[in-house]
Formats: C-alpha cells, sequence, structure tokens
C-alpha cells in the first residue's frame, strides 16, 4: 500500500494556492511565456487525469502507459478550462480527482507488486525531455506529489502580487 499523506498534502497546497490565485482573478497575468492560473490548473487536471488512467489500467490488469505531452497542449488546455467552466470548476474537478486517486492508490485496490509495475512513461517539461522509459506506478504517483504538485504550487504562487504571498506563506 501506498501512504498517500504527501499526496493529499500536495493537493491540498495547491488547491490553496489556486484558491488564493483565483479569488479576485482567476487569470491573473502571467509572466510571458508562462501559463495563467487556469492553465495551470487545467494541466494539473490534465495530468491527474492521466495518472488515474495509469493507476486503474494496473487495477484492471490492462497494459497502460503514462504520458504526459496531452497536459502540455494548448488547446487540450483551452478546452480543459472551457468545459470546466473555469478556475472554481477546475478547482472543484482536481478535487475530485485527488480524492479518486487517493483512493485508488492508497487503499488494497493496488498490491505492492502492482505498484512496482513498470510502466512505459514519457514526461515532458518546458519541451525538455525529463522521462522516456518504463517507470514503477509508485514512482509515477510519488512523482506528482513530491514535483508536479509543488512545482504547479509555485508556480500558482508566483502569479501573487508580493502581498497576497506574504499573507499566504503566514
Amino acid at each position: 500500500m501506498l501512504d498517500t499523506g504527501p499526496l493529499q498534502d500536495a493537493y491540498r497546497a495547491l488547491l490553496d494556492a489556486a484558491t488564493v490565485a483565483g479569488a479576485d482573478n482567476p487569470s491573473p497575468a502571467s509572466p510571458d511565456g508562462e501559463w495563467n492560473a487556469d492553465e495551470i490548473l487545467a494541466h494539473v487536471s490534465l495530468v491527474s487525469a492521466a495518472t488515474i488512467v495509469a493507476v486503474a489500467g494496473i487495477a484492471a490488469g490492462a497494459n497502460t502507459t503514462y504520458d504526459n505531452r496531452i497536459a502540455l497542449d494548448a488547446w487540450t488546455i483551452r478546452q480543459t478550462i472551457a468545459h470546466a467552466g473555469g478556475n472554481a470548476g477546475l478547482r472543484d474537478r482536481i478535487r475530485g480527482q485527488a480524492a479518486a486517486l487517493c483512493a485508488l492508490a492508497g487503499s488494497a485496490v493496488l498490491s505492492d507488486a502492482e505498484l512496482g509495475t513498470l510502466v512505459p512513461a514519457r514526461l515532458l517539461s518546458n519541451d525538455t525531455l525529463m522521462v522516456d522509459q518504463p517507470t514503477p506506478l509508485r514512482d509515477i504517483v510519488t512523482g506528482l506529489a513530491e514535483a508536479e504538485l509543488p512545482g504547479h504550487t509555485k508556480q500558482l504562487l508566483a502569479l501573487l502580487p508580493e502581498r497576497a504571498i506574504t499573507e499566504t506563506t503566514r
């Protein structure tokens, strides 16, 4: 069984940052070339969905892969924002995805052997190939908690005015 506490904490921190970032303006201006709050949340929603698919696939005994490239596609990100209804809808969607992923990965649904299943994975970040090799399912889930979600939490906080960041981190 996987300890999903860190994953729950990472989602909670991301959603807290997203709530503050979207409080007055759901899409605060982003630095040139960076995503706004809605785009960050849509990306996280797409990555979360892909992770749920991988976990559910292994639980179902299916061959599965993990590829985050669709979560980087601008058209797909815009469509995800529209389908979710914007910032508040994206936060609700991510909250539900977090609950589903933690329930699947943290319960007796998957054995240690299944969590150790090598999943062909391709992960990109800023057009840089980060992973292109079979990766244990456990590492995909823990990578979400340890790197992906905290990184996007920092991105959301970077969109806030300096005063709001100080108040959020108190």
